[in-house]
């Protein structure tokens, strides 16, 4: 009778660890891998941003407003007014996405009016990153944490500049809620007002959903400002005054302290590398956290007639 060869169980538990070893020294590998094809993926969502933007200028001859919000009588600018829709509703038609705009919009009214309820509920992939959470729609509190509406999600949102978006609340009738960025409440740019360089101005960044001292997640939207709506202004735009994917710790909440907080009107990513822009020449750069703050905030103002190295970034 011939004896029988076979794996002891030491060396079976030998083999094992062995997989197990090769298994976690590839998965990284391919967790960059993946990372990656989602960065490269992000960068193409944020060209294509640039050149909508660049097809709406050759057609109106100036670049969409951030947002657009008047007073009653729909003449008279209100920076909290109505109907709200925002730079990247208004360019639908020119990122292939006209079906939305003509059968799903009605630009005459608030964004909240029933008629728009399909519109504002549309996930765009276009306007989200692959790095980030899965597309969701997202409930809209009032100021008082009421339930006002329920709007898509996003992560591209236009460059106002480096000045606060708080200074616009409570601004009466006529008054525009403008920065010295690309993209303003009401405001029309053309070329010409870029005296920076098309080169030096961000147009439209990267934002991530964020969490705010381990809370609710902070989400950003394509649809617009809501009137009414919790930081309403700040979903759709954002200010350069902190460098991308900037934190900080909460010193005054006694139940928030040591926790990381971030800034909704920020832009950041979630990609390791940086935070993706497109600039108003169209082109796409990532910018590092590391970025000396003031040429980043010099790259966030279209005619601030800062000096930008070359290879500042």
């Amino acid at each position: 009778m011939s004896e029988r060869k076979g794996f002891t169980l030491v060396e079976l538990l030998v083999v094992i660890a062995i997989i197990g070893v090769l298994i976690a020294l590839l998965l990284p590998a391919v967790q960059q891998a993946r990372e990656a094809a989602r960065r490269t993926s992000c960068f193409n969502n944020l060209k294509q941003l640039g050149l909508a933007m660049h097809n709406y200028h050759d057609t109106f001859l100036t670049f969409p407003s951030g947002y657009i919000a008047t007073d009653s009588d729909h003449k008279t600018p209100l920076a909290e007014g109505q109907p709200g829709w925002g730079w990247a509703s208004l360019i639908l038609p020119q990122m292939e996405q006209g079906n939305i705009a003509d059968s799903l919009i009605n630009y005459n009214l608030n964004i909240t009016d029933p008629s728009n309820q399909a519109a504002r509920e549309t996930i765009i992939m276009a306007y989200a990153c692959p790095s980030d959470r899965s597309p969701e729609v997202f409930e809209l509190h009032d100021e008082s944490e009421s339930h006002l509406t329920d709007l898509a999600s996003a992560n591209y949102i236009g460059c106002f500049g480096t000045t606060e978006l708080d200074a616009c609340e409570g601004l009466a009738s006529g008054q525009r809620c403008d920065g010295n960025g690309m993209l303003g409440h009401n405001a029309k740019r053309r070329m010409a007002d870029i005296t920076d360089g098309t080169s030096h101005t961000m147009m439209v960044g990267e934002r991530a959903t964020s969490i705010s001292g381990g809370s609710e997640p902070l989400f950003s939207t394509w649809v617009g400002s809501v009137s009414g709506g919790e930081e309403a202004m700040a979903r759709i735009l954002g200010i350069a005054d902190h460098a991308p994917n900037s934190q900080y710790e909460e010193e005054h909440d006694d139940h928030d302290h040591g926790e990381e907080h971030h800034h909704l009107d920020d832009f950041g990513s979630r990609h390791p590398a940086g935070t993706n822009f497109v600039f108003a020449d169209g082109s796409a750069h990532l910018i590092t956290e590391t970025i000396d703050l003031n040429v980043y905030q010099a790259l966030a103002t279209r005619s601030g007639g800062e000096v930008v190295p070359g290879d500042a970034y």
